[in-house]
């Protein structure tokens, strides 16, 4: 049988001391705790495609833990991004690098890794240029990246840039260590892009507009040079929204049929049901998730349910799904935790 452990990064500037590590039962949505690994406030975690090692943003830089056999971790080393705070992770699936993104600075680094897992350095490192033309000035007024994302063929990278609207695409050297800004996807006015999703197919992106609280739909080609973005719909990510709802976290279901998106104004949750030939979303529900803050959020595996990490009530709640009745149902006590921030669900190898 599949075994699954959720990592859930946290602040620690209260009660909290790290990454907390939690065995998943996908049949009843139960987290069960087993421990806690310190370090200085976790705000995004990336596990690596083999599943053998864990990579967190830190005061510090970042840092890497490796995964043992029953999924607990054990920190290997950190580095530092030469510059501000990071807010967001990713590798390739080949481990050889891990992208970083910085909100406070508006840089994207480029950091070399080594075969143990371990962080070697920096490799490359651009900060972004430019202000924003906003009536929104206190929140779009510098660059700020908001989240790194590989493309599906990891030939590009994209960085969405909260503070100027913007997605910029990134060539890939992999052999050199090098970025090359080849493209830039233009977001609408005052929108603040915030999370990034492809489909599981690689053949749709999907951009949650924080501010404006969109999702942007995008096909996807690799090209022969360059990458082929054609948005094909803009949809509201919640019936209603006002400037006060801010949308936070986009994920898709591993079938692919459907997408959920928190919303941390609304104190709730919003889903879509996603066609997979077209990529288009259509609205089906949403509801308050009993908590204040929603931020990160993870479908447990088998569709049946989904958690929410509810920021500033200090807690984790699971939701059942229910698509006949377009509902959610609380399922389980609440799990308190100081400050989460970010979630991901590994399935063991």
């Amino acid at each position: 049988m599949s075994k699954y452990v959720a990592y859930v990064g946290t602040y620690t500037h209260e009660n909290s001391i790290g990454i907390h590590v939690y065995d998943v039962d996908e049949k009843t949505g139960i987290f069960t705790e087993r421990g806690v690994a310190p370090i200085n406030n976790a705000s995004d975690l990336d596990v690596s495609a083999d599943g053998k090692f864990l990579y967190s943003i830190e005061d510090e830089g970042v840092a890497s833990f490796s995964i043992d056999e029953n999924g607990d971790i054990t920190k290997i080393n950190q580095a530092d991004i030469d510059g501000m705070r990071g807010c967001c992770v990713t590798t390739d699936s080949k481990r050889r690098y891990l992208f970083v993104g910085g909100f406070h600075d508006g840089k994207v680094t480029m950091m070399r890794l080594n075969a143990d897992g371990s962080i070697a350095g920096i490799a490359d490192g651009i900060f972004h240029q430019g202000v924003a033309i906003s009536a929104l000035a206190r929140r779009l007024d510098h660059p700020k990246v908001s989240s790194v994302r590989l493309t599906p063929d990891e030939k590009f990278l994209l960085a969405a840039d909260y503070g100027l609207n913007q997605v910029k695409v990134y060539k890939l050297d992999y052999e050199h260590g090098k970025m090359h800004l080849c493209d830039t996807i233009r977001c609408n006015l005052d929108s603040g892009p915030r999370a990034q999703k492809f489909s599981a197919d690689g053949r749709f992106l999907y951009i949650l507009d924080e501010l404006t609280n969109e999702i942007e739909v995008y096909s996807y080609k690799t090209g022969k040079e360059n990458p082929e973005f054609e948005q094909v719909q803009v949809i509201p990510s919640m019936d209603g929204a006002d400037l006060s709802d801010l949308s936070s976290e986009l994920v898709i279901s591993d079938d692919g049929k459907y997408v959920y998106v928190s919303i941390d104004g609304f104190n709730g949750v919003s889903w879509f049901a996603r066609d997979e030939k077209t990529g288009k979303l259509t609205h089906k529900g949403q509801m308050p998730t009993s908590g204040y803050f929603p931020k990160s959020m993870a479908v447990i595996p088998g569709g049946k349910y989904f958690v929410m990490l509810n920021h500033d009530s200090n807690e984790m709640r699971t939701f059942h799904i229910d698509h006949e009745k377009e509902i959610i149902l609380l399922k389980n006590a609440p799990i308190k935790i100081g400050k989460p921030n970010s979630i991901r669900i590994a399935k063991l190898k």
